[in-house]
C-alpha cells in the first residue's frame, strides 16, 4: 500500500465523526494561538533591553536606584579613558489627573541628553523652543495618541517624588527612528525641576538618578565600567555602572516570577490538548478495532495500521496548528493595540511560529503512540470479534 493511499485512507478516517474532528481541531487552534500569545508576551518584556544601544553604560547609586547620585559626578565620568559623552535623568513620577494615566517622566539636561539619544526625533524648531523655555517639555508620539497633547497645552502633573503641583508646556513632539523606539515619554528640564526642588527638598538638590554614559568601544564595556566605579570605590555615593541591556534586565528581574509563571502556562495548555487529542485517538482506534484486524487479515501488517493511526493524528493536529498560528497574527496585533501602555513591540518571533509548529506535531505524535501500540496487541481473532 502506497503511501498516498494511505493518506488518502487517513484523511478520510479524519473525517467520518465531523463534529468530534471539528471540536478537536478547534481545541487545537486554541491551544496553539494561547501557547503563542503567551510567548510573545514573554518576548516583548524582553524586547527592550534586546534592542539597547550596546555602547551606552547606566551608572547609578551601588545601594540602590532609589538613592541619588551628586550631579557633579558627570565631570568625573566624563574624563575615565573610554567615555565619549554623558548626560544624566532623574525619574520625576508625576500624576497626570488620575493615577490610571501613566506615563515615564524623566527630568533631563537638554543638549547632551538628546546627543546621546538620536533616535529621539524632534524637529529643530520644537527643540529650539522647548530650550527656551524652562518649563517646556517633549513628549513622544504616543503621548499625543493617547490623550490628545499638542503643542502649547499645559500639562499638569500633581508631584509624588517632588511634591507639590507642576504645570509644563508641549513645546517639543518627538518621534521614534523606527517602530521599536519608546514613543511614551515626557521630558523636562532638569535645571527648573533642581531649582523648585531647592527650596522644597533642599536635600535633594544638585542630585540625579542616573548617568547615561556613551563609550567609544563598545567591546570596552566592561573596563569601562570598572574604572568608572573604582573612581568613586570608599565614596559616599559609591557607584554601579553597567550596560544599558543590563540596567533593563534588573527591572525585568523584578517580575521575574510572574515570566516565569506565564511561561508554564503556555506549556501547561499544549499539555492539555495533547491529553485532549490522546482521547480522541484513542475512541478513534476503538472504534476501528475490526476494521484493523480486517486489514490485518488481507496481510497488511502492524506498519500499516499504525501508519494510519499515526496519519490521521498529525493530519488533525497539524490542520489544528497551522489554523492556530495563521490566527497568532492578527490577534496579537489585536493584543497589542489594547496594551500598548505594556509594550514597546508586540512581535511573534521566528522561534515561536516554530515552536508553535514543534507543539502541533508533538501533540499528533504522542496522541498517536498508546493506540498504535494497543493495535499492535490485538489478534485478528478478537479484533473481528469486537463489537463497535
Amino acid at each position: 500500500m502506497n503511501a498516498a493511499y494511505l493518506f488518502k485512507l487517513a484523511s478520510k478516517n479524519m473525517w467520518r465523526h465531523r463534529a468530534r474532528t471539528v471540536m478537536t481541531i478547534a481545541g487545537i487552534a486554541i491551544a496553539i494561538v494561547s501557547f503563542g500569545l503567551l510567548r510573545t508576551v514573554v518576548d516583548s518584556w524582553y524586547a527592550g533591553a534586546e534592542l539597547s544601544d550596546s555602547g551606552r553604560l547606566i551608572t547609578r547609586s551601588n545601594a540602590s536606584l532609589s538613592f541619588s547620585l551628586p550631579r557633579t559626578h558627570a565631570e568625573r565620568i566624563r574624563r575615565v579613558p573610554g567615555v565619549e559623552a554623558v548626560t544624566w535623568a532623574n525619574w520625576f513620577g508625576g500624576i497626570y489627573i488620575d493615577e490610571k494615566n501613566f506615563f515615564s517622566q524623566f527630568a533631563i539636561d537638554p543638549d547632551s541628553y538628546f546627543q546621546l539619544y538620536p533616535e529621539f526625533k524632534v524637529p529643530p524648531e520644537q527643540f529650539a523652543a522647548f530650550r527656551s523655555d524652562r518649563r517646556g517639555a517633549i513628549i513622544g508620539q504616543k503621548l499625543v495618541r493617547k490623550f490628545g497633547f499638542k503643542i502649547g497645552d499645559q500639562v499638569p502633573l500633581k508631584g509624588t517624588a517632588y511634591p507639590g503641583n507642576w504645570s509644563f508646556t508641549v513645546r517639543g513632539i518627538y518621534q521614534g527612528a523606527d517602530d521599536k523606539v519608546d514613543e511614551g515619554q515626557f521630558f523636562m528640564h532638569w535645571d527648573y525641576v533642581n531649582e523648585t526642588v531647592k527650596s522644597i527638598l533642599p536635600s535633594q538638590a544638585d542630585r540625579v538618578g542616573v548617568f547615561i554614559v556613551n563609550i567609544k568601544d563598545p567591546a570596552q564595556a566592561a573596563s569601562v565600567s570598572a574604572a568608572i566605579d573604582s573612581g568613586f570605590k570608599n565614596s559616599l555615593a559609591e557607584t554601579r555602572t553597567e550596560t544599558q541591556k543590563a540596567f533593563q534586565l534588573g527591572f525585568i528581574a523584578m517580575v521575574d516570577t510572574i515570566l516565569v509563571a506565564i511561561q508554564t502556562v503556555a506549556y501547561v495548555v499544549v499539555l492539555i490538548i495533547m491529553a485532549v487529542m490522546a482521547n480522541t485517538m484513542a475512541m478513534a482506534a476503538r472504534e476501528r478495532t475490526r476494521e484493523y484486524a480486517t486489514l490485518k487479515a488481507l496481510g497488511f501488517g502492524d506498519k500499516v495500521v499504525c501508519t494510519l493511526i499515526l496519519g490521521e493524528s498529525l493530519t488533525i493536529s497539524l490542520v489544528g496548528g497551522l489554523l492556530g498560528i495563521l490566527l497568532t497574527f492578527p490577534l496579537a496585533q489585536g493584543f497589542f493595540n489594547a496594551t500598548r501602555d505594556l509594550f514597546i513591540v508586540f512581535e511573534v518571533t521566528p522561534t515561536t511560529l516554530a515552536l508553535q509548529l514543534g507543539a502541533a506535531l508533538l501533540i499528533g505524535v504522542t496522541a498517536a503512540v498508546a493506540p498504535a501500540i494497543n493495535s499492535t496487541r490485538v489478534r485478528i481473532v478478537d479484533g473481528l470479534r469486537a463489537v463497535t
